[in-house]
């Protein structure tokens, strides 16, 4: 019991309340483009390393450094987290593809050709491009993915810019000659063609790209 003159004893302060526990796999809004960015660069290299089949979300999480929920959480399933990554390491190819139609039509199988081979003689843009089309040829999966992106991105913007009831088709055909020409030259490593001088090959390959888009 206190006496008269005694000071009252203060009562102890409440101890805080817990910090809210955050989400498992989710950071701070400001964590978030960056840690996006680094899953993504992630699965950039496993799926080039390892390719589609052995690549897991658990792995691109480990290499990320973050928890496999925070990959799911942002892309969803292990397909979806390819899509986004091609989606990124396809980029130049799009932006190149702008260029090459901005140009008159008469002479896009030249521009497109060049653009496109200097992109796969390009260290830093032929790795990402190595690791999309062997993920392709090796699972069906990936193979779809691909392909869609292919079909919304750059041939059908390729196909409207063509004069001719068969677009698609032609622009089909263009791409599959500088897709596969690509994949002797880069994938395979087909010689003489993987050691051929690259104007040489642009040479002979651009007048048939444009004959695809707009030859009779």
């Amino acid at each position: 019991m206190t006496g008269r003159g005694d000071v009252p004893a203060t009562a102890p302060a409440p101890a805080p309340a817990p910090a809210a526990a955050r989400r498992r796999g989710r950071p701070p809004r400001t964590e978030s483009a960056d840690t996006r960015d680094r899953i993504l660069a992630a699965a950039r290299e496993e799926f080039s390393e390892r390719g589609y089949e052995k690549t897991s979300v658990r792995g691109i999480a480990k290499a990320a450094g973050v928890d496999s929920a925070l990959v799911h959480h942002y892309f969803g399933t292990k397909e979806q987290v390819f899509e986004a990554a091609i989606e990124v390491a396809f980029a130049p190819a799009l932006t190149l593809r702008d260029a090459a139609l901005a140009g008159p039509l008469a002479d896009v199988g030249e521009r497109m050709t060049r653009l496109l081979f200097g992109l796969w003689e390009n260290p830093v843009t032929r790795t990402p491009l190595l690791a999309i089309i062997r993920s392709a040829v090796n699972n069906d999966t990936a193979a779809a993915a691909l392909r869609r992106l292919v079909s919304t991105q750059l041939l059908r913007r390729v196909a409207g810019e063509l004069q001719a009831e068969d677009a698609e088709l032609r622009a089909e055909l263009a791409a599959a000659q500088l897709v596969g020409t690509a994949m002797l030259r880069y994938v395979i490593k087909v010689e003489p063609l993987a050691s051929a001088d690259v104007e040489q090959i642009i040479a002979r390959l651009a007048p048939v790209v444009q004959a695809h888009l707009t030859g009779d």
